[in-house]
């Protein structure tokens, strides 16, 4: 039986990753709200657990 939220690390990062957030006006923003705040993180990664 498969889990509920299986997902695949290249969806993530076309969804979710630096580069997509850059491609939109609306996820620049994201990331420009999230400097501001200093996060640590501006978004996921490509590391073992992306």
């Amino acid at each position: 039986m498969k889990r509920t939220l299986e997902g695949t690390k290249a969806k993530r990062q076309n969804v979710s990753g630096f580069r997509a957030r850059m491609s939109t006006p609306g996820g620049q923003e994201v990331l420009n709200r999230r400097r501001t705040k200093d996060r640590h993180k501006m978004a996921i990664t490509g590391s073992k657990r992306a």
